[in-house]
C-alpha cells in the first residue's frame, strides 16, 4: 500500500521500515543530534548552525537504511509523513514503546 490516507495509516508501515535495532538507532542519534543542534541555535541565536539539521537528520537515518536495513528510506516517497513518523518513533523510544 503506498497511498495513505492518514498519518494513522502510514506510521505503521514506517515501523516495518525500520525493523531492525541498527536502524532505529541511527534514526534515534540522528533525531537527537537535530533537536540538539536546533536548540543550542535557538538559544544562542547562532543560525548558522541550521544547515546541520538535514546531515543530521537525513544523514544518520540514510546509513542506517543503506547499511542496516538495506532498504530505501521512506522519505522519497512520503516526506512529510516521514518526517513526522520519525519524530514520532523517536518520542516512542524515548518512552519505552519500541525497543532501541
Amino acid at each position: 500500500m503506498d497511498d495513505y490516507r492518514s498519518f494513522a495509516e502510514f506510521y505503521p508501515h514506517y515501523l516495518e521500515e525500520h525493523a531492525h535495532r541498527g536502524t532505529r538507532a541511527f534514526h534515534f542519534i540522528g533525531t537527537a543530534f537535530v533537536l540538539f543542534t536546533l536548540g543550542f541555535a535557538i538559544a544562542t541565536r547562532q543560525w548558522r548552525f541550521l544547515w546541520l539539521l538535514p546531515v543530521f537528520g537525513y544523514g544518520f537515518a540514510w546509513l542506517g537504511h543503506l547499511s542496516i536495513e538495506h532498504n530505501h528510506p521512506t522519505t522519497f516517497r512520503h516526506p512529510l509523513y516521514s518526517l513526522a513518523a520519525d519524530f514520532r518513533m523517536f518520542a516512542d523510544m524515548l518512552r519505552g514503546r519500541i525497543p532501541l
